[in-house]
């Protein structure tokens, strides 16, 4: 049985930012703390898909700038890595003017390397004094390699063959959804403020958010829970990608995730009247379920996560709050996964919060379905016979029916003109 404290430390994550950009300026604190001096040269190579979620993405505390090259020119410019994918929290206006020179004397170069599929950030900065470069691998803020002066002074390298089948969303995915709910009812005091860390979190910028849309939107007084708890979420991740000076709680690499999971369950939690612990078991549950879809999809997907992954576990995590047992888990699910499979991800922006206020909308109704013993059935399209073969199917199509659908995006993405927001 997994820990569930160890499960916190790997997919509940603090995070300033969209976790691609706050990885690839990880990546170039670390690299550029191996030296010292004026910093001649920063070249990125990272997966298409680090590339395509940092392409029009905000970056907090920034004046805002947008993009992996201002994500690679702030973080060669950071002075503490430790504090891993808060690293923008160092910006400040004349390390924004130094990265600035840095951009304008084309110092700074990102190439897509696509013999890489899976989370690949590869970072060599250069400096007065000497070299440095940064490997990061698998997760976000997994540094598996360093070298100073070409020399290696960490090397992880070699666990990454085995990486995704000892990951912890694996881990996850294969408990089975009993093995899941029993966790969730287990998790002691320690675990549960951890929990509630995030919920404030998530939920002070979905509040925030609120205030960035015209009142038409926000202001709706006489809403009811099914029209606030969407709008919630899409101010909450609309923020994130603006490049708005919050943190977040990460769930399984994504803010985004975070937000979606976490904002609609304190509602419906609240409106039901149900206690704080049940609530808490709930999403550690959502949590839980996000983390083992994720591990279907894979952590940066063509598909949406926030959608078919935070969608799916919110959905998981509604049943708990309601008492459901195992089959109407199953049956919302099945519902998620027949409704909302396909829903492309063309990297983190502020449009994401449209499609997370879809995901959020979409688990409710999916829920009420299952709750009233509705569910899509096994004989229609990609809807498995269980769980597992649900998400089996839906990784399936995530990760090889939809790949050229990727590189369209991407190609698409590169041929775009972005217009300077800063």
């Amino acid at each position: 049985m997994i820990d569930f404290s160890d499960y916190l430390d790997a997919e509940w994550v603090p995070a300033l930012g969209c976790t691609e950009p706050a990885s690839i300026a990880l990546a170039a604190a670390t690299a550029s703390s191996q030296s010292s001096g004026e910093i001649k040269s920063v070249r990125i190579s990272c997966d298409p898909r680090m590339y395509k979620n940092c392409y029009a993405v905000g970056i907090p505390f920034s004046q805002g700038k947008v993009g992996g090259h201002w994500a690679a020119a702030l973080g060669s410019l950071a002075e503490d890595p430790s504090v891993g994918l808060e690293v923008f929290k160092e910006n400040s206006p004349e390390r924004i003017d130094s990265a600035a020179s840095l951009l304008d004397g084309g110092a700074v170069i990102i190439d897509v390397d696509t013999d890489h599929q899976d989370l690949w950030v590869d970072c060599y900065v250069q400096r007065e004094e000497g070299d440095g470069r940064a490997v990061i691998a698998g997760s976000h803020n997994s540094v598996v390699r360093i070298e100073r002066d070409g020399k290696i002074v960490v090397d992880e390298m070699e666990e990454l063959s085995g990486f995704r089948e000892n990951s912890m969303q694996h881990r996850v995915a294969d408990i089975g959804m009993k093995g899941l709910m029993d966790l969730a009812r287990s998790i002691d005091e320690e675990e549960r403020l951890r929990l509630e860390e995030g919920i404030e979190l998530n939920m002070a910028i979905a509040k925030h958010g609120e205030t960035l849309f015209p009142d038409r939107f926000s202001k709706c007084g006489s809403c009811d829970l099914l029209e606030k708890a969407p709008r919630l979420v899409c101010g909450g991740v609309y923020a994130r990608m603006s490049g708005e000076d919050f943190s977040v709680m990460s769930l399984a690499g994504s803010g985004n995730k975070g937000i979606t999971a976490t904002v609609p369950l304190v509602l419906w939690a609240k409106h039901l009247g149900v206690s704080r612990e049940h609530m808490q078991e709930a999403l550690a549950l959502a949590c839980l379920m996000t983390s083992a879809t994720t591990n279907y999809l894979g952590t940066l997907s063509a598909m949406c996560g926030c959608a078919n992954a935070a969608g799916v576990g919110l959905a998981a995590g509604r049943i708990y709050l309601e008492n459901g047992d195992e089959d109407t888990i199953a049956r919302a699910v099945n519902n998620m996964v027949g409704n909302l499979a396909g829903m492309i991800c063309d990297g983190a922006k502020i449009g994401c919060g449209m499609k997370a206020l879809t995901a959020v909308d979409a688990a409710y109704r999916s829920t009420e379905l299952a709750l009233a013993g509705v569910g899509i059935p096994v004989t229609d399209g990609i809807v498995g016979s269980s769980i597992h073969g649900s998400l089996t199917n839906l990784g399936k199509i995530a990760q090889e029916g939809m790949a050229v659908t990727d590189e369209s995006i991407l190609d698409i993405m590169k041929s775009k003109h972005l217009l300077d927001r800063s």
